[in-house]
């Protein structure tokens, strides 16, 4: 593998200071002072850099540390208190939205009544580390609206969609997973995912953490995605126990997709900004899908809202912590386990979809793996 290709290797992006100033949010080594190697006993992931630009596990960690001296944290307070330390966007998802299924009431259903959301592959562009990029290293990465890129201006353009997902933890009882860090991510209008479509290299838009509240629920405000060849349009997500576990790819407990319907994408796809969406579209059903073929019913999504506000929906997500993670990361195809990020100059999706129509959606590069259903990008 040529390493100095920077879309295969582990590249370092701009630390967005989300998290505010030092004297307000951990603290900071004085500019004389050489660099240390640890903060009230926890080692630095980058000993060079300043406290507040640690990632957002340090983060989330140091808050955590200081539960007891605050004296009104409860694990569910992280990520209010992440969004009081952030000079970020807040989600507009949680008025518009359902409450997700009735789950919030700590325990009011057994593990028997509920099925664990199936797990799915992660496709070729997760931007976790797992293939390449990893927009997690990012502190910047923790926030609920995902439009924009976390270190630019640039910003993702589409009908707004707001999501609420609700991580159920079934193996204690069905009750909110609360603290669980959710990390979104999905492609554009156009098909292109940042990180790695031609053009978009250097962009980290529509991608996100959060983390789960007291109810298990997390929110992000995003865009509705476009449709290229051989996929259904979707949004991909995986589950981490807390926030400290997601420096690790390998950490998530789940790693699914969720399936947008037809009848809104239908017309969404009318809208110029989403032009060869509806061509693909019209080739493909929920049954033919290479990923939702084999079930969908917990995975398709609910839409309320309309086409000139925006579309809003709610879903549980149940998880069996006792059971290996199913589909987790990447799927196979020619570069092997976890696959090879798109190489340059190599045309559109293709694989057994085709090729999107002029002019349309998606052309991140062909040479990204199969996940083993059917298409080349996932």
């Amino acid at each position: 593998m040529d390493t100095t290709d920077p879309r295969r290797v582990g590249r370092p992006y701009p630390e967005a200071r989300e998290h505010g100033s030092a004297q307000n949010c951990g603290g900071s080594v004085p500019g004389d002072a050489a660099p240390r190697n640890s903060f009230e006993g926890r080692p630095l992931h980058h000993p060079a850099e300043d406290v507040e630009d640690q990632g957002l596990a340090f983060d989330v960690g140091t808050l955590v540390s200081r539960r007891g001296a605050l004296g009104v944290l409860g694990a569910g307070s992280v990520a209010a208190v992440l969004a009081a330390c952030s000079g970020g966007s807040s989600s507009t998802a949680g008025a518009a939205a359902s409450d997700g299924g009735g789950t919030s009431d700590g325990g009011g259903t057994t593990a028997s009544e509920l099925t664990e959301m199936p797990g799915e592959t992660a496709g070729p562009y997760p931007g976790d580390g797992s293939n390449g990029a990893d927009v997690l290293e990012t502190s910047g990465v923790e926030r609920s609206d995902i439009r924009s890129s976390i270190d630019s201006d640039t910003t993702a353009e589409g009908v707004p969609l707001d999501i609420t997902m609700t991580i159920i933890d079934m193996a204690g009882g069905d009750v909110p997973m609360e603290g669980a860090a959710v990390y979104l991510w999905q492609c554009d209008a156009a098909g292109q995912y940042s990180m790695y479509s031609e053009g978009v290299e250097e962009e980290t838009y529509l991608r996100g953490v959060q983390i789960a509240d007291a109810q298990g629920k997390v929110t992000f405000t995003s865009i509705f995605p476009g449709c290229y060849t051989g996929r259904w349009p979707h949004l991909h997500f995986e589950v981490f126990p807390d926030a400290e576990s997601i420096v690790d790819a390998g950490n998530a407990i789940l790693t699914s997709q969720i399936a947008l319907p037809q009848a809104e994408a239908d017309g969404v796809y009318e809208l110029t900004g989403y032009a060869g969406s509806a061509e693909n579209l019209s080739q493909l059903t929920l049954e033919t899908d290479g990923i939702f073929s084999d079930g969908y019913e917990q995975q398709l999504a609910t839409l309320s809202g309309d086409l000139e506000t925006g579309y809003s929906f709610a879903i549980d997500v149940p998880i069996d912590t006792t059971t290996e993670p199913e589909a987790g990361g990447m799927g196979g195809g020619e570069g092997g386990p976890g696959g090879q990020p798109p190489a340059d100059g190599e045309g559109g999706p293709g694989g057994e979809g085709g090729t999107p129509p002029e002019g349309g959606p998606g052309e991140p590069p062909a040479a990204a793996p199969s996940d083993g259903g059917g298409d080349t990008q996932s």
